[in-house]
């Protein structure tokens, strides 16, 4: 995250989270947190519900959406609500397993709050109304209103406040796996952005932020040992906190190209953000001798930056947006680069935005006098507000819209042609943006957010007046961290990142089974059948979560099954292996099967 100092207050850097690496990488052998576990279990595929298909909806539009429903892992009830099927389940339970040893490790304690809430709670905190159309609202037989709860903070806090009396209690991180509901406008990409989802969320409360800071980098520390337990690539980047609010937070992302997050990160140090977050910088430009009079120019057909760029001949960086808005206050011009986009998480920190929409047709003509196409800030017919963004600020001139049709200015300079009335980073980072660490240059990658920690502060104690007795016998509200991570989503996430052409690659520690055993034609001779049955006992009772193919299917149906459902590990017994004394070994990644003894089977296994 770059030096400390330069990060917002409770950032971990790098050395803060100890030895852990920035950016998480599969490897290593599986770590036990002391927790009992059942045996791995042993499966016959033959007593197993397995149905894949080849065909999929044709609404399934990422490929972990297209795998899970080829591989027979969810089908659909409804928009945005899935049924998981057995193989499904044993997925999502890996990673449930992983997430709980790792919270249990690091401190936290399981308990279990209800998925329907009160109004009455989400109106002490205000968010009853704020929360949006995402909170599905429900009545009982009284006509009394409760929510299906997409998030805890109000339960836990009702809780705490009630629990927790003495700062002797202190701190404390309480935890849950539980299914949420958040009614999205557009489920899409399966359980990647589904309205019913599992999640574990856990809340801390504390006495102080200093303590409250050190929970959270305990908590970040947690979620990089699950990630890479879990065998996934993903990176830690600040994030902005959102509807959930607080002062300091962070997201964990797994990468993958098919990620619907853009995430910036420093060629030079181990800053990284999101999109929402990542800080612009205004360039230096050099100070021109002098300056040319302003001068309008006819643009008959180009209403974009790009086509007035390409007529007159110049750099897209040298023309003006304007993005026309209405926020708290009015109407407001936003002004960015003709080759930046506005980012609307920060145009909202702007005071009188934090509820803006797109100016209509209507209102644009009234304010600007002119039609969409060639706005500008010269000379509009009524006063607005101008909101410039930083590197508008410092450009020594612009080209932009003339508020006549169909015309543009040139030679336009902020200062002496127009005034603005607030300066501020208000479009999202490009790459090769300097970092804003001072060290290096950004790069721009795709990511799935799977994990978010943040600190809360005391915005949802003061709301609920959760208050303890400190040292001195006085009241004081409490400091409060969240930390949730998307367990269903990961599934998804992982298959983003581990699959091709023939199906799912699932690392070791998701897969449904680690190892396959499969038969070729154990009825022509039954040493096949009894050969394959010696390994499948002896690897499980090595531990080795195996799964027995003894469905009688032809090889390459069978094969194509074990491919597209992920497991790591492939051995076939064979008759002409039996002949050999191998049997064929094939790693999912690998290109090639191998022939192997018993010996080096169970070797290759790390047995």
């Amino acid at each position: 995250m770059g030096d400390a100092e330069a990060m917002p207050q409770g950032y971990p850097s790098a050395a803060a989270a100890g030895t852990l690496p920035f950016v998480g990488r599969p490897g290593g052998r599986r770590i036990h947190s002391g927790v009992l576990s059942s045996p791995p279990a042993a499966m016959r595929l033959s007593k197993f519900h397995l149905a894949t298909v080849k065909e999929v909806p044709a609404d399934a539009d990422v490929v972990s959406q297209r795998l899970m429903i080829r591989a027979g892992m969810i089908r659909k009830l409804a928009a945005g609500i899935y049924t998981w099927s057995p193989l499904g389940l044993r997925v999502l339970r890996k990673v449930e397993g992983i997430v709980r040893e790792e919270m249990d490790r690091a401190g936290a304690l399981e308990l279990s709050m209800p998925s329907i809430q009160p109004k009455e709670l989400w109106e002490e905190t205000q968010r009853w109304a704020k929360f949006g159309g995402q909170l599905l609202k429900i009545r009982d037989r009284k006509d009394a209103e409760f929510c299906y709860g997409p998030t805890h903070e109000e339960v836990i806090t009702d809780f705490a406040r009630n629990e927790l009396r003495s700062y002797k209690q202190l701190p404390i991180n309480f935890y849950q796996i539980q299914t949420k509901f958040r009614d999205e406008i557009r489920p899409r990409f399966g359980v990647m952005r589904a309205r019913e989802f599992l999640m574990k969320d856990a809340y801390s409360f504390h006495l102080d932020p200093e303590c409250m800071a050190r929970e959270y980098r305990n908590m970040y520390r947690a979620y990089a040992r699950i990630f890479t337990r879990l065998g996934l690539r993903f990176r830690a980047v600040m994030a902005d906190s959102g509807a959930i609010g607080g002062n300091a937070s962070q997201e964990f992302h797994v990468l993958a190209d098919s990620g619907e997050d853009a995430i910036a990160f420093s060629d030079g140090s181990d800053y990284a953000a999101n999109l929402e977050k990542a800080e612009a910088l205004a360039p230096e430009y050099p100070e021109p001798a002098f300056f040319d009079e302003m001068r309008k120019f006819a643009t008959p057909t180009q209403t974009t930056c790009e086509d007035v760029a390409a007529l007159k001949g110049v750099s897209l960086s040298e023309t003006v947006k304007s993005v026309a808005v209405v926020g708290e206050q009015g109407f407001v011009l936003v002004l960015v680069r003709g080759d930046h986009s506005v980012n609307e998480v920060k145009l909202q920190k702007v005071d009188g935005l934090s509820e803006f929409r797109l100016a209509r047709e209507d209102e644009i003509l009234d304010y600007l006098g002119c039609q969409p196409g060639f706005i500008g800030p010269v000379n509009p017919r009524k006063k607005i507000t101008i909101v410039v963004d930083r590197s508008v600020a410092v450009m020594p001139s612009m080209i932009c819209g003339a508020n006549e049709a169909p015309f543009h200015l040139e030679n336009v300079k902020l200062g002496r042609d127009f005034q603005q009335d607030w300066v501020a980073d208000v479009r999202s980072v490009v790459a090769g943006d300097p970092s804003p660490d001072g060290q290096g240059t950004l790069s721009i990658a795709r990511g799935i957010e799977v994990g978010h920690v943040f600190q809360l502060g005391q915005k949802y104690a003061e709301a609920l007046k959760a208050t303890v007795l400190d040292a001195n016998g006085k009241a004081a509200v409490m400091y409060m961290g969240c930390y949730g991570i998307g367990v269903s989503r990961i599934v998804a996430a992982a298959i983003e990142q581990n699959h091709d052409d023939n199906g799912i690659i699932w690392p070791d520690a998701m897969a449904p089974w680690r190892v396959a055993v499969c038969l070729i034609n154990p009825k022509n001779d039954p040493k096949v059948a009894e050969a394959a049955e010696s390994l499948y006992r002896d690897l499980a009772a090595e531990g080795v979560e195996v799964v027995l193919d003894d469905r009688g299917l032809r090889p390459g149906v069978m094969f194509a099954d074990i491919e597209l459902i992920g497991i790591p590990h492939r051995v076939v017994v064979s008759e002409r292996g039996i002949a050999a004394g191998t049997f064929e070994y094939r790693a999912r990644r690998a290109a090639e099967a191998e022939a192997l003894t018993r010996e080096q089977v169970f070797s290759r296994l790390g047995l």
